[in-house]
């Protein structure tokens, strides 16, 4: 056949489609930075087929940077304005990120005013996205009569023997933290070649196993192998065997050798690991590896928890609710068994095949109810939680994809899982602020993207709180959510008794010891001499709110913050809580030379302190962030007190939240007022909050528990709310307050917080701001005013608030005037190192 007959014959087959032209797709991602405008790419033709919204896709930004990307769009429209690039790498199969999760992302972006990679980043854990890192590998092209200084020789050296060398390993092999030069003038030379080596963060956990090889599974060639080391004499060879056969039953059941022994189990046996790799050597055993899940299984019982009459009652109108309502409120006391309500409907939505999510502000403080869930429920239950490695979050997430996984407990990260069937969300303590994500953005709340996502999933949300915030309380007045109330404690136990001590008469008779009233320190030595356990409570951590000078009153202040250093008398330093920077004590006033330097006010650190001089005999421990930042060290000071190793526990905030003790009759709270007398609307509603939940956990079983309050303002109005429990009567006598003034629940508020390293260019760009935006809203728009810490890392702060009413406004309208303003003055050149924070309902 000729060479035209063979163009005829192409032609042919391409006009019937035999060879169908290649179309040219692209994709637009999301990449985890904050951008407007989501990237367009070339999908190379060989990925055309695998490409799909909701993937992970690698690609290149820039020259240099490589990131990890979510496929947001599949079209085949090229950009107009750039070429694009193509896609490096596709990592899914399967999509890792769903349709609804992407339509989540979107929401997060438009309401929370942010960008939707701000959110990928939020919502992702980290170890789903790719790191790249530079790497160095030996040019083979490289000229070897090229002069090299010792240095890079000894580099050089180093890259040809391993293949490659990271810059890290770089930098440790000369015990030099710039070696950029040096990589730059090997390169230069071309000695060696730079590149990007793209790693995926997760990896399985693996573990590696040992069996018998088929040839030995049988007794007659064992037991034959066993007679002849015996004779050859050896005995550790023999050992090795024993000890296997000891713990996989091989002569009982074959099918067990099959699953094999763990090699890391029989080297704690104490065997010889040499005996064991000669074993191997000849085939005797064999080694494999399995990956396994980072959860432990745990056993479960799966029976239905025992509903008190009270607690029954309650189930029964939550469900019947969400026959009509999405949400509902459930505002049971402390102590009333609100977690036996929520196992109890969780059980049922799981029995339906739908999956459930039980979001709570703080797990690591709430190791109890995790406990308790997991004796229910199980390695059916996936626990999604910030101090978690990388690896055991993306099993969560993975087994959320899978089906592993249909109920999660999780913090407020847990609200982005993949979910697919959601029937129920349960927001624990709904009330705490630690649902609000302040720094980076997206600065949302999970109570309320609960809303949001169970609306998108067709869900319901139950909300559960013994003080709940005002605006959930006003929904519910409102008829918005279902309501019910728990009234009883379980079991019939009683609140406990709340007293208060007036420590400016205390002060003024000279019964104070240390700040210790005489009252609260009978009552502490009382309890230890029952055999009982007491809490004691102090929203300030640290040694000293700060120290003086007293000749001259000198304070030491941060060199950052316009905030007083405090003082940690273990560390012997003065710490900037909003920064982090320290200095070394002073112990000499660097101003007037006096040596009379004295710390004012009390922490967690020195109540403990002076406690053990005040009653040496007690047992104490302290629960604060400077005692909790290792990994397991909340459950240690938890299981501690549980077993009754101390006698007083001293804590900040940490203390009020889900804890349930036994033992502990009697809570003594050091200083109500600072709580009380903060600038803040919702300063009265927070005290109450904070102080009934940690009154709550004393006397949560048979006897009546004590709770003693130390003030010097006790005639204040949410002081005789809390000694009577009346959450109803506080929320009456503040919310008329919060409708004079237009604040939540009457109104949405959005905070700018304008930002530069130049107080006057930091008004002036605020004052500029604030104008613009009165021209649209009016009298919506309040300040600039400087916050409470107006500096905070050499930047000072300029605060604008907009008060927007619920109904009869376009919103969007509003947010998109926001941003055009916020762009007029970044892109001002006098303003053009201003940050600007959007904090949409800030807490």
């Amino acid at each position: 056949m000729s060479s035209s007959d063979n163009e005829i014959n192409e032609s042919a087959s391409l006009s019937l489609g035999l060879f169908p032209e290649v179309v040219t797709l692209f994709v637009d991602v999301i990449v985890p930075l904050p951008l407007p405008n989501l990237l367009t790419y070339r999908v190379p033709a060989i990925m055309n087929d695998m490409i799909q919204v909701g993937a992970r896709v690698i690609v290149q930004l820039g020259t240099r940077r490589i990131l990890t990307a979510i496929v947001a769009r599949v079209h085949q429209d090229p950009p107009k304005k750039y070429i694009a690039k193509p896609l490096l790498e596709l990592l899914d199969e399967a999509p890792m990120v769903t349709i609804y999760q992407l339509e989540l992302f979107r929401w997060v972006a438009d309401y929370y005013m942010c960008h939707i990679g701000e959110v990928m980043n939020a919502a992702l854990p980290s170890g789903l996205k790719i790191n790249s890192e530079s790497k160095l590998q030996y040019n083979p092209e490289f000229d070897v009569n090229t002069p090299l200084t010792e240095t890079e020789g000894k580099l050089l050296e180093a890259v040809q023997e391993k293949n490659s060398l990271s810059t890290d390993e770089a930098a440790r092999l000369l015990g030099q933290k710039d070696i950029y030069p040096i990589i730059k003038s090997l390169s230069k030379k071309g000695a060696v070649l730079v590149y990007e080596e793209v790693k995926e963060k997760y990896t399985p956990k693996i573990v590696k196993k040992i069996r018998l090889t088929r040839d030995y599974e049988d007794w007659e060639p064992l037991k034959d192998l066993i007679d002849e080391l015996e004779d050859r004499k050896q005995y550790k060879q023999v050992g090795v065997l024993m000890k296997y056969l000891a713990r996989v039953p091989v002569m009982q059941n074959r099918i067990a050798n099959a699953d094999g022994l763990e090699k890391s189990v029989l080297v704690k046996d104490d065997i010889s690991e040499s005996a064991l790799k000669t074993l191997l050597k000849k085939n005797v055993f064999e080694e494999f590896e399995i990956i396994i899940s980072r959860f432990a299984d745990v056993p479960y019982s799966g029976d239905d928890v025992q509903l008190s009459e009270s607690q029954q009652l309650a189930t029964e109108k939550i469900m019947s609710y969400f026959k009509t309502k999405d949400t509902v409120l459930l505002h049971g006391i402390t102590g009333s068994g609100k977690t036996a309500v929520y196992i109890n409907l969780i059980q049922k939505v799981l029995a339906s095949g739908s999956q459930v999510l039980y979001l709570l502000p703080e797990i690591a403080l709430t190791t109890q109810i995790v406990s308790r869930l997991r004796k229910v429920f199980g390695d059916q239950m996936g626990i999604y939680h910030s101090k978690f490695s990388d690896n055991e979050r993306v099993e969560v997430w993975r087994g959320v994809l899978s089906g592993k996984f249909n109920f999660v407990i999780g913090v407020r990260s847990a609200i982005f899982l993949p979910f697919d069937n959601l029937g129920l969300i349960v927001v624990d303590e709904e009330h705490e602020s630690s649902y609000k994500q302040y720094d980076p953005a997206p600065r949302y709340n999970a109570r309320d993207l609960a809303l949001v996502v169970a609306r998108l999933q067709q869900a319901k949300v139950l909300m559960g709180s013994a003080t709940p915030s005002f605006e959930s309380f006003y929904n519910a007045k409102q008829g918005r959510y279902g309501y019910v109330k728990l009234t009883q404690r379980f079991r019939e136990a009683q609140l406990p008794e709340i007293s208060l001590v007036n420590i400016r008469i205390e002060r003024k008779q000279k019964k104070l010891k240390h700040n210790f009233s005489d009252t609260l320190l009978t009552s502490l030595k009382d309890n230890i001499t029952k055999g009982e356990q007491s809490i004691l409570f102090q929203n300030r951590r640290g040694y000293a709110p700060y120290v003086m000078c007293e000749d001259c009153g000198w304070i030491p202040h941060c060199h950052q913050c316009n905030v007083s250093l405090t003082y940690h008398q273990h560390t012997q330093e003065m710490r900037c809580h909003y920064c982090g920077f320290t200095e070394q004590m002073s112990h000499q006033c660097p101003v007037c030379g006096s040596t009379r330097i004295k710390t004012m006010g009390y922490g967690t650190e020195k109540i403990e302190d002076e406690l053990k001089l005040l009653l040496p005999q007690a047992r104490t421990a302290r629960m604060d962030l400077d005692t909790t930042r290792q990994k397991n060290a909340i459950q240690n000071i938890v299981q501690a007190f549980e077993a009754g190793e101390t006698d007083i526990l001293i804590g900040t905030q940490m203390l009020s939240k889900g804890l349930d003790f036994d033992k502990v009759s009697f809570v003594g709270i050091f200083d109500a007022d600072h709580i009380i007398h903060f600038p803040d609307f919702r300063a009265h509603e927070r005290a109450f909050q904070l102080l009934t939940q940690v009154a709550g956990r004393a006397g949560r079983r048979n006897t009546q528990g004590r709770v003693l309050i130390q003030t010097g303002n006790p005639e204040l109005f949410v002081i005789e709310k809390i000694l009577q429990n009346d959450y109803e009567g506080l929320y009456e006598k503040e919310i008329p307050e919060r409708q004079k003034f237009n604040y939540p629940p009457f109104t949405r508020l959005i905070r700018l917080i304008i930002k530069h390293e130049d107080e006057i260019t930091a008004e002036e760009a605020a004052q500029t701001l604030a104008n613009g935006l009165r021209e649209k809203m009016g009298s919506r728009v309040l300040g600039p005013e400087p916050p409470l810490v107006n500096r905070i890392r050499n930047q000072f702060l300029k605060d604008i608030l907009i008060k927007l009413e619920k109904d009869n406004i376009n919103l969007r309208l509003i947010k998109e005037q926001i941003r055009e303003e916020i762009q007029k003055i970044l892109t001002t050149k006098q303003f053009k190192q201003t940050t600007v924070v959007i904090d949409v309902d800030p807490m």
